[in-house]
């Protein structure tokens, strides 16, 4: 029973995690126009994201473009783009193979020992569509904060860190952490050791004795 509680956590978590890679990936805010230090507050605030970017005006619309050709945008963002995809799909594996080694499911309940290993399997996957988005997030920030820091880069230009970025972090975070409580939640095995052998009792004195 621990175990298959266990196992049913991990999968919640990682299913969490990868719908959070998934809103993560399509958000505009992967960064937004920064107003610190001698910047001029201007009336609209400015989002970029890996598909499109985004102005949202002082009233509240907010208007978006995306991006007019693949060729044309930067080689780390057409790689953070692929590496996020990658997530997705990898997490979409791994809901179905970890769904199929579910205990709670009747998909292959005659073999117990493939089922168990496809629970394993799944937390697999899962623990490596976290890293690709990790990865995807991480670098995409460290390009943001290495620009921001940069004394050559105009004021006027400067971006922070979007919210997009903290979802894909915890998103990342939660898919990895079920995928481990996936590849934990199958039992040890159990060492069997033969049945002992009993003793013969001996027979009860019939108080003759022969000779």
């Amino acid at each position: 029973m621990a175990s298959g509680g266990l196992q049913l956590l991990g999968f919640v978590l990682a299913f969490l995690g990868w719908i959070g890679i998934i809103i993560s990936t399509a958000m505009p805010q992967w960064k937004m126009a920064s107003y610190a230090g001698d910047n001029i507050v201007t009336a609209q605030a400015l989002y970029e994201g890996l598909w499109m970017s985004c102005a949202m005006q002082s009233t509240g619309q907010i208007q978006c473009k995306v991006y007019d050709s693949l060729l044309k945008l930067e080689g780390n963002l057409q790689a953070t783009r692929a590496l996020m995809v990658a997530a997705i799909l990898l997490g979409l594996v791994g809901v179905f193979v970890a769904v199929t080694g579910m205990k709670c499911m009747k998909c292959m309940e005659d073999d117990q020992v493939k089922k168990m290993r496809m629970a394993v399997f799944g937390g697999v996957i899962f623990i490596i569509s976290g890293l690709a988005a990790l990865v995807a997030t991480s670098w995409y920030g460290n390009r943001v904060a290495r620009a921001f820091y940069d004394p050559f880069t105009p004021v006027n230009t400067r971006f922070e860190f979007g919210s997009a970025l903290f979802i894909g972090w915890a998103a990342a975070s939660l898919a990895m952490l079920g995928g481990a409580f996936l590849c934990c939640s199958c039992p040890r095995r159990e060492t069997s050791y033969p049945p002992t052998r009993g003793y013969p009792k001996n027979a009860p004195s019939t108080g003759k004795d022969y000779v």
